[in-house]
């Protein structure tokens, strides 16, 4: 297929999986916010996610495969842009390089590692500083688990430093794709490019006030 070996194909391509991936993240933040509403609260919202595993595990599937073509086509495009400008990430026509566009593969490879790490974490229980036990209802006590890992302040820091990578990448990314789809032009543009930011960076805040709250002893055991 055309769109697969043309090079707009493929940054169209990576740009929809882009935001398939803030969809995730925005979805994903909404789970999580259900901490601060205690331990009911998020292992309330545990058990009724076990409790459709067949549903679940197709959204990891898709959003695994999301997150390969997105990867994938990111690399891709990074070493065409070096081989045709080296010394230089290629940045979008239009928009204004940035640190934060400059350096967009290394921030995805940096959040990449956290994901794997985030899923070694939470999902599959393989750090020792995971807690797993359940709570008087007989649920996965996840509002636990995740106190007592966010207690840790060197975990709750790297924590933070991702999704300063994440602020970073979607900041450009957001942008970037309204770019690469055509619906911006010389005068929106500057504004596309703030509501990025904007956005990028509630949602970064969003994420952080997580360990912030529980490193301040706001959620607590």
């Amino acid at each position: 297929m055309r769109i697969l070996t043309s090079s707009v194909g493929r940054k169209i391509l990576m740009s929809i999986t882009g935001q398939l991936l803030i969809l995730f993240i925005l979805i994903h933040l909404i789970g999580n916010s259900t901490i601060f509403f205690g331990p009911n609260g998020i292992n309330a919202y545990a058990e009724h996610l076990h409790s459709l595993p067949p549903l679940v595990w197709a959204f990891r599937l898709f959003m695994g495969a999301a997150i390969a073509v997105h990867i994938c086509y990111g690399v891709m495009l990074t070493l065409e842009n070096k081989a045709a400008n080296p010394g230089a990430y290629a940045v979008k026509k239009n928009l204004k390089a940035s640190f934060a566009s400059e350096n967009m593969i290394w921030t995805g490879l940096l959040v990449l590692a956290f994901i794997v790490y985030h899923l070694l974490q939470f999902t599959v229980h393989g750090t020792p500083d995971v807690v797993i036990g359940l709570d008087s209802a007989n649920r996965p006590d996840v509002f636990r688990m995740v106190v007592t890992s966010f207690g840790n302040g060197l975990i709750a820091l790297a924590y933070v430093f991702a999704m300063i990578m994440l602020f970073l990448h979607l900041s450009h990314g957001i942008p970037s794709f309204l770019q690469t789809m055509g619906w911006n032009n010389e005068k929106t543009i500057p504004a596309f490019g703030t509501g990025g930011k904007v956005i990028s960076a509630v949602l970064m805040l969003a994420y952080i006030s997580i360990p912030a709250v529980i490193l301040a002893g706001l959620l607590k055991l």
